[in-house]
């Protein structure tokens, strides 16, 4: 039985995608111009501690919205993503993380054990949110909107296991998702996310 479970979470592990996905800078420039598209500034969230947050409230900053969990094997990269806020919080940019148990039930606590994991264990000062769904049927409308290109308007990015990255822009445009192997510390992300923390706001 054991020799079955570690067959199931290596195969779903190697089918996480490595690859990146960037929108194309023409269609990030569309959907900017465009004052009818939906953008995440239109939702509104459940924080970890259960008050209402319109995301609205992050207008002009530079967003990177993660899935998390605390049981997996990429729940270190908490760490990481806390050097980054502490770093670049002062300059137009924000973390969200919507911790989900969509993968191998690995995040299977409560809002407040959760809490508690992320404060104790990494010392997590960015904003959490309540547990919510990022694939399947009962996908959070938030997460509809960043994986999908007929909603989002520029790429389409299905959540392939935690901690995937969705990095949005100063005017509320999805530019890219990162796959969960990817650190903030990769070129990959940095490069990127250094470029959008130049652009203007307006």
């Amino acid at each position: 039985m054991k020799n079955i479970i570690v067959i199931s979470v290596l195969t779903s592990l190697l089918s996480i995608s490595c690859n990146d996905k960037i929108a194309k800078q023409s269609d990030i420039t569309q959907i900017e111009q465009n004052t009818a598209q939906k953008s995440i500034y239109d939702f509104t969230m459940e924080d970890i501690n259960g008050e209402k947050v319109p995301l609205s409230q992050y207008k002009g900053k530079v967003i990177l919205v993660v899935n998390t969990a605390s049981k997996c094997g990429f729940t270190p990269q908490y760490e990481d993503l806390e050097k980054l806020y502490k770093k670049y919080k002062n300059d137009d940019f924000i973390i969200l993380g919507f911790p989900a148990n969509n993968f191998l039930s690995q995040e299977p606590g409560s809002n407040e054990e959760i809490k508690q994991f992320c404060s104790l264990n990494y010392g997590v000062s960015f904003p959490m949110f309540s547990k919510i769904s990022v694939k399947g049927n009962d996908i959070d409308p938030l997460y509809k909107y960043l994986t999908n290109k007929n909603e989002n308007g520029v790429l389409d990015a299905s959540v392939s296991w935690n901690f995937q990255k969705f990095l949005i822009n100063k005017k509320g445009v999805l530019v890219a998702s990162f796959s969960p192997k990817t650190t903030v510390n990769d070129e990959s992300f940095k490069s990127i996310f250094e470029e959008q923390l130049k652009e203007k706001a307006n």
